[in-house]
């Protein structure tokens, strides 16, 4: 079940793989979270020291939060992977030039987990030609629906 998307992630890069994260959060964070206060969209991915961690993840706090923990809305929040993983996506991301984005986040067994992709920025042209042929299966859509209402 998505708690929340970030759809500018397949506009701009082509997503080759994905791998489910964890994330270290605070309490106050996990209840906003679950009601649905949090924004992808800014967000992005860096690896340093050996760790991945994700910069631009706005969580608003609630308006009934603790009164003794000042909420930081945009702190840099660690990621859970193995340490198979982590290595994996330290070699693709130096050596080929992949980048790391987050896609969503999720329920899986009751915890929050962030999807993020490996993946290739697109081009200029490439996203015209993702949009060009996106409005082109709407369209056939429109027509088979026109079609099939002309029949009955």
């Amino acid at each position: 079940m998505s708690i929340v998307e970030n759809r500018k992630a397949r506009h701009e890069y082509f997503i080759e793989e994905r791998y489910e994260a964890g994330l270290v959060l605070q309490g106050w964070e996990v209840k906003a979270i679950r009601s649905g206060h949090v924004q992808l969209a800014e967000s992005y991915i860096v690896i340093r020291d050996g760790e991945i961690w994700v910069i631009g993840m706005h969580i608003s706090p609630l308006a009934n939060a603790s009164t003794h923990i000042v909420p930081d809305t945009t702190r840099t929040r660690k990621l859970l992977l193995k340490s198979e993983e982590i290595n994996k996506l330290i070699g693709r991301v130096e050596q080929r030039g992949y980048t790391l984005v987050p896609l969503n986040l999720h329920y899986s067994r009751g915890r929050i987990k962030m999807d993020i992709g490996l993946g290739k920025g697109k081009k200029q042209h490439d996203k015209r030609d993702t949009t060009r042929e996106r409005d082109w299966q709407r369209e056939q859509e429109r027509w088979l629906k026109h079609d099939t209402r002309r029949r009955d």
